[in-house]
């Protein structure tokens, strides 16, 4: 069955082109148009479609407050479509917050190196998070209230929205009262891709502040997005957070952001090489093969990897790497996924000890690490 989609834009231009790409694939249907926020709440309601893709400044109502109403009345995939200005960052990370699932650039030239590529990571991303079916009701006040978790800012206008798919533990597979292994770390490092930034938010805000490792953080983003996403995240979390750079000594209790469009190395214990990286052969930039990779050499066993939501395979040829050296594998478990692509992938590789829910996730490797 074709995944539908409401595609909603201000832009006549706009939304002809989205929909025209979306439409080459025989596996996508565009059942409707919004022109604005007010119009895609009430689109939302009525033709109850399995994604919808989302500007951010409309007239009447804006994307982010659009978002907002939607997963708190109809909760649906939403994919946002972003300026890769530090505005658009801004706006892109608080719709997100809202509840939206993933963002690609607005510009189609920015997606990927040519029009093809573009057309086929639009395309690919609708059908993946089409896939995911998010409960359609809204849950209570009470229970909505309840539930969320603890990761809104100081201050922010933005309530948390219903994320019942991401609370869904599986018990058979992982639960937040596992013992610890025991083993020795020195290194803590955490790839994803799609779905990955409220992941991360979700997982780093309940890190302790005396946290005793440093953390590396692999999120397929682009250039203009990381440093306003880890200035977000420092500010949400008792630990620091900082976007990489070169020359970096790895610090316990700080959290290093790979910077979007290059590469995050450790060059040896204790430090970090980052790198522009022109290889047409590496598709993603940052990568999480890359960095898992030299946390291997560097490191050897005494790394606690984890791979959490993502399309694609992107840290299984690291991971490999990382578990040869003795290294521990940890991967999301599919339930609480936006999409079980990477760690699928960790999984069908046999590289993985555990698969933990999103919810899990840091009560686990806080235990583990002896905090």
């Amino acid at each position: 069955m074709a995944v539908k989609v409401l595609v909603v834009d201000d832009s006549s231009f706009f939304r002809r082109r989205v929909s025209e790409i979306l439409e080459l694939d025989s596996d996508i249907k565009v059942i409707d148009f919004a022109v604005n926020g007010k119009e895609a709440v009430e689109k939302a309601a009525q033709l109850k479609p399995d994604v919808i893709t989302m500007d951010v400044e409309m007239p009447v109502l804006d994307g982010i407050s659009a978002v907002k109403q939607i997963m708190a009345s109809n909760p649906t995939p939403i994919l946002m479509f972003s300026s890769l200005t530090r505005e658009g960052a801004g706006a892109t990370l608080d719709a997100l917050d809202a509840g939206a699932l993933d963002f690609l650039p607005k510009k189609f030239e920015d997606i990927a190196r040519n029009s093809d590529d573009a057309i086929k990571s639009l395309q690919t991303k609708v059908k993946e998070i089409g896939r995911r079916r998010l409960p359609r009701f809204a849950a209570s006040t009470a229970t909505r209230q309840s539930s969320r978790p603890t990761t809104a800012r100081p201050n922010s206008s933005i309530s948390q929205p219903d994320r019942t798919f991401q609370r869904a533990g599986n018990a058979n597979i992982s639960s937040g009262t596992a013992k610890a292994s025991g083993k020795k770390y020195q290194l803590v490092a955490i790839g994803t891709s799609t779905g990955g930034p409220v992941a991360l938010q979700t997982i780093l805000t309940q890190l302790p502040a005396n946290f005793p490792y440093p953390i590396l953080l692999i999120q397929h983003m682009p250039a203009a997005f990381t440093p306003a996403f880890a200035t977000r995240l420092n500010s949400l979390c008792k630990i620091r957070v900082k976007e990489a750079q070169q020359g970096d000594r790895l610090e316990p209790g700080v959290a290093y952001l790979a910077p979007g469009g290059q590469q995050m190395m450790v060059e040896s214990r204790g430090s970090l090489k980052v790198f522009e990286d022109d290889s047409p052969r590496i598709t993603y930039k940052p990568s999480v093969d890359i960095t898992f990779a030299s946390a291997a050499k560097a490191y050897q066993g005494d790394v606690l990897a984890v791979v959490l939501t993502g399309m694609g395979a992107d840290g299984r040829d690291g991971a490999r790497m990382l578990k040869q050296a003795g290294a521990t594998i940890w991967a999301q478990d599919e339930k609480t996924c936006v999409v079980y692509g990477m760690p699928q992938a960790i999984a069908n590789a046999g590289l993985a000890s555990e698969h933990v829910a999103l919810p899990d996730v840091a009560n686990r490797i806080s235990k583990e690490v002896g905090c």
